[in-house]
């Protein structure tokens, strides 16, 4: 059994809620390269460049990349021979919120009551995750989520007879209703199988999914890489003013079902997908 303090885990999600918000991860900016180079249409280039001048001057000022410094989701995978001493987790991951966010001078985006709103001041509490898993580490990671985006996510419970075709036509359905509100070109997270609960899960998880990755499955596989071409061919472009790059990558998580159901949810995040892992 392994001792990890709760103040550890602090210290870490305060670091990691900075670094999230202050530095795209290298397989974001790669593909907002890589989808650059393709573009031939003079307003979406422009657009593109504005993204990437950004990002480089958020890394070089240390500064957040966008004013959406977003609910701060933190996954946490802790290993079965850890024991957290100390201190409450959930109160230390929050306390880390508390700090980054104070500390990096970004915005305060949560309220406490989602109908009678009143802003919690300090961006906690934290949407936190956890998983059990063997070993006798944590692994920590904090995804910064701003709602633009995530307020253009789905979910249906299909029964299984809607089959393949239904879930395409909902991913298609989802990205060309969301349009330009999720600050395209956007990343997209599929989550199938599950619950209710499992495949929304599914969907926000695919995210923190590096783009340059597939689906270890070849039928998932081949199903993001035609759904991702199907979506850039929707025209919608960066920041929607038209263009090939409507969709910087899209990643499908999966998981048994019922017999009964076939859940399809879809987390879309912009092309400000922000993510930072630290394993302690």
């Amino acid at each position: 059994m392994r001792e990890i303090q709760a103040g550890t885990i602090t210290d870490v999600v305060e670091r990691l809620c900075i670094e999230a918000n202050e530095y795209l991860p290298e397989d974001v900016k790669c593909a907002l390269r890589d989808c650059r180079a393709c573009e031939d249409w003079a307003t979406a280039q422009d657009v593109l460049d504005k993204i990437i001048e950004n990002y480089e001057i958020a890394e070089q000022q240390e500064v957040p990349i966008c004013q959406d410094t977003g609910m701060a989701c933190v996954f946490l995978e802790i290993g079965q021979e850890v024991h957290i001493a100390g201190g409450d987790l959930r109160e230390a991951v929050d306390e880390g919120v508390r700090r980054g966010y104070d500390k990096g001078y970004l915005r305060k985006s949560v309220v406490r009551d989602p109908v009678r709103r009143g802003n919690t001041g300090d961006n906690t509490p934290a949407m936190l995750y956890t998983e059990i898993v063997p070993g006798d580490q944590i692994k920590v990671t904090v995804a910064p989520k701003g709602f633009g985006s995530e307020n253009m996510s789905a979910i249906r419970m299909f029964k299984p007879s809607a089959g393949l075709q239904g879930i395409k036509d909902f991913i298609l359905e989802t990205v060309e209703t969301a349009g330009p509100n999720p600050c395209p070109p956007m990343v997209v997270g599929v989550g199938i199988g599950g619950t209710f609960d499992k495949a929304a899960l599914l969907a926000k998880k695919a995210l923190l999914r590096p783009l340059d990755s597939r689906n270890p499955d070849p039928f998932y596989a081949k199903l993001e890489d035609e759904m991702l071409e199907r979506i850039n061919r929707l025209g919608i472009g960066p920041q929607g003013f038209g263009g090939r790059t409507t969709a910087l990558g899209l990643n499908i998580e999966t998981m048994p079902t019922h017999i009964a159901g076939m859940p399809c949810a879809i987390n879309i995040s912009c092309h400000v997908t922000r993510h930072r892992t630290e394993v302690i």
